[in-house]
């Protein structure tokens, strides 16, 4: 196996923050298994505060980032942005919330 130093370490560790981070966020959304429960869980507060933790990071790190962080962190970002107006939208047609949101 190769070990990583230096920057490429910081990037690697980095790049697995956010995707960990746009990970729980998805499965907040309810656009992925929960693999703890095997099921599909709907929580919009939880990703709203997801997003906003994505949010803080790209503000905090401006002008931190190389190309590929800065793009990778807008990408995911926007992403989880979408999906979550999406699914406010759908649950503002339907007049209630879906039944798989909340806490879980």
């Amino acid at each position: 196996m190769v070990e990583l130093s230096g920057a490429a370490r910081e990037q690697a560790l980095f790049s697995a923050l956010l995707f960990s981070l746009h990970s729980a966020g998805m499965q907040q959304l309810g656009k992925i298994i929960n693999p703890m429960s095997g099921k599909i869980e709907r929580d919009l507060e939880q990703a709203q505060a997801t997003i906003e933790m994505m949010e803080l990071i790209k503000k905090r790190t401006t002008g931190n980032l190389d190309d590929y962080e800065t793009r990778l962190l807008g990408r995911l970002l926007a992403e989880l942005q979408m999906n979550y107006v999406d699914e406010v939208n759908r649950e503002q047609k339907s007049g209630t919330p879906d039944e798989s949101s909340g806490t879980t």
